[in-house]
């Protein structure tokens, strides 16, 4: 999925920038990140530097990449305890480009994939920075999100079961049936649906990937990034994405932890670890841990299959265009859920 920026839009941009006393002068665009969603791209005038973030070029699903959305999430948050760049500017459809965007604050400072950088990448380092990622997803399901005026920000009752259902319309037929390869994994996480473990602001993409490291030690969080998915909603959905998302020592790598694939060097704490920590801050059960990383495998299936049939319509990003990618999810799904090798049949 590529955009770019052409004299008359980065001139555009310049103009509104320069307005708002944000940057001053000729500019440079950079993209950065990974691309497969939002747009977000480094901008200087040589002496300054921001970030802007866009939706991805049309068509777009009805209800996605709400960039003003994000934009009143961040500046609801950064009151808070939980760090996040500072909104510096919002840009309405029409006002500069054919589609909304908001210009933030940049975070200096690595974020970590395949390796942890130095100075950060001693074994106490990484336990740090381990660490103060799960202290950092605690913190933000203690935001008073009423408080913070974010109380429209999604509808925490029932939001299980309904946070399934929607899903599932992504991929499923005419008739509301999810494709056969998801159907185990469907009827397993239905059959065994829990309530509600509480109502907070829930980040649904947070792991290793979507944070900036302040860059000196101690190894700390420095900004959060890519609120695009947040809502209200049950806090344990939180903890078992990232479940989902941290590498195992001996076992396949599902794509999304494969971004994540430093988390396997000495020091990062283990995903029990994790959890137990996180459970002593927050005082919350994890009896029920396995149905959240389930969904949220399943989840990522059912989002890389939807983005693999819009490449088959051609208006998708390629990088979802291999069958394989979702298949490793719902292997991975099986597997967490202790429904691997039981037969099909018997599963439904």
């Amino acid at each position: 999925m590529t955009w770019e920026w052409s004299s008359e839009t980065r001139n555009a941009l310049r103009e509104f920038l320069e307005t708002r006393g944000i940057l001053t002068g000729p500019i440079t665009t950079e993209p950065i990140g990974d691309g497969h969603s939002n747009l977000t791209f480094l901008v200087s005038d040589g002496s300054r530097s921001v970030v802007v973030r866009r939706p991805p070029p049309p068509p777009i699903p009805p209800g996605a990449h709400d960039m003003l959305r994000e934009a009143k999430l961040l500046t609801g948050l950064h009151p808070t305890g939980v760090p996040v760049p500072e909104v510096l500017a919002v840009a309405a459809t029409g006002e500069v480009l054919d589609v909304p965007f908001y210009v933030m604050s940049f975070a200096a400072g690595p974020v970590v994939t395949t390796r942890t950088p130095a100075p950060l990448d001693s074994v106490q380092q990484r336990r740090s920075i381990g660490y103060h990622l799960i202290d950092t997803l605690a913190d933000l399901h203690e935001v008073d999100w009423r408080a913070a005026g974010l109380d429209r920000m999604g509808r925490p009752e029932g939001f299980n079961a309904r946070h399934l259902q929607r899903m599932r319309r992504l991929v499923a037929d005419a008739d509301g049936n999810p494709p056969a390869e998801f159907a185990d994994i469907d009827s397993w996480l239905e059959a065994n649906t829990p309530p509600e473990s509480g109502a907070t602001l829930i980040h649904c993409d947070f792991r290793i990937g979507n944070v900036v490291l302040a860059p000196d030690a101690p190894g700390r969080i420095a900004a959060v990034l890519d609120w695009e998915l947040a809502t209200i909603g049950d806090p344990l959905l939180d903890v078992g994405y990232l479940m989902a998302t941290i590498p195992e020592p001996g076992r396949p790598m599902n794509p999304t932890a494969e971004l994540g694939a430093a988390m396997l060097e000495d020091g990062y704490p283990s995903k029990n670890e994790l959890a137990q920590r996180y459970r002593a801050r927050t005082g919350r059960d994890l009896g029920n841990l396995a149905w959240y990383t389930t969904l949220s495998l399943w989840k990522l299936a059912v989002l890389y299959e939807y983005s693999r049939r819009r490449v088959l319509d051609g208006i998708g990003d390629p990088y979802y265009s291999d069958p394989a990618l979702v298949r490793s999810f719902l292997d991975e799904a099986r597997h967490v859920a202790g429904t691997a090798g039981v037969d099909s049949t018997a599963r439904r």
